[in-house]
């Protein structure tokens, strides 16, 4: 390398000009230690609400976990705007969606297995639970489940026909079709936001209580964290929306909107399960209200 390609070349590293790698390496940012110390305190509040205590704790961390989302995947967006996010980077992005995912997937399995564990085995459960429902049997004696296909069927033709809608809206990107990609992210996030409210008037009506009985702490902790996740990924397509407005996603780059579908499509094939075996499988054998 001549003397004067050895001055450049200093010079451009100098001035941040000149990069010899496709990453990008990131500002120091405020958000990992804030997102971790507003998890603790979360946590730690829920624990304190939970034997009585004040629920401010516990909403002063979920405000902090907030402001880390919105603040840390704005910086986001500003950096593929700015130009780092080269194939590499997206190359990343796309990787930690799917560990993410996959981990989604082990934490619901978990549920799987204790709705699995008690109705297979209901006598030992049941018997542990020391309540007054006995009978060895599943659903419980004294349970009286929720009929599969009145409002848990009217859910499950919802979410499959908002993936439905999500796939238009994916492929109106595509093809740059600007309008179809807005109306087919209003008629996801609409019949997200609809499954969300008959949940809401199923649990409602629901003739078993979470506490005091196994049936209702498998049903309640795996169909509500799924209905919780139902929730996020409306918020995480309603986003999608308002940026589809804002002209930031094109035919060649889109990845905020591939991974709030990847999502989508990931909490509806886990409600085909939950369907399928907690609330028909899993109502075999009982009365259903």
């Amino acid at each position: 390398m001549a003397h004067t390609d050895v001055e450049a070349h200093t010079e451009g590293h100098a001035n941040g000009h000149l990069k010899g790698h496709d990453y990008h390496v990131v500002n120091p940012s405020p958000w990992p230690i804030l997102g971790s110390v507003s998890a603790l305190v979360l946590t730690a509040g829920a624990v304190v609400w939970m034997h009585g205590g004040s629920a401010a704790f516990m909403a002063l961390g979920g405000l902090g976990i907030l402001l880390t989302m919105v603040g840390w995947w704005r910086d986001v967006i500003r950096e593929g705007h700015q130009g780092f996010h080269s194939q590499v980077v997206v190359l990343g992005l796309r990787y930690g969606m799917i560990l993410f995912i996959a981990s989604e997937v082990m934490f619901f399995a978990a549920w799987f297995w204790a709705f699995f564990d008690a109705s297979l085995f209901p006598g030992e459960a049941i018997n542990f639970q020391r309540t007054e429902v006995t009978g060895g049997l599943w659903p419980p004696k004294g349970i009286e489940t929720l009929d599969p296909w009145h409002l848990p069927l009217l859910n499950t033709l919802i979410l499959l026909t908002s993936a439905t809608t999500l796939t238009w809206a994916h492929h109106a990107l595509i093809e740059n079709d600007r309008d179809g990609l807005k109306w087919g992210l209003w008629c996801t996030v609409g019949l997200g936001a609809l499954f969300t409210l008959v949940q809401a008037y199923e649990y409602m009506h629901a003739h078993f209580d979470f506490a005091g009985n196994i049936y209702g702490a498998t049903f309640f902790m795996a169909t509500g964290f799924h209905g919780f996740h139902v929730i996020v990924g409306t918020v995480f397509l309603a986003v999608c929306l308002l940026r589809a407005y804002r002209g930031d996603f094109t035919p060649e780059r889109h990845f905020g909107f591939e991974a709030g579908a990847w999502y989508w499509h990931f909490v509806d094939v886990v409600w085909v399960f939950l369907f399928a075996f907690i609330y028909v499988w899993g109502s075999i054998g009982g009365s259903a209200h």
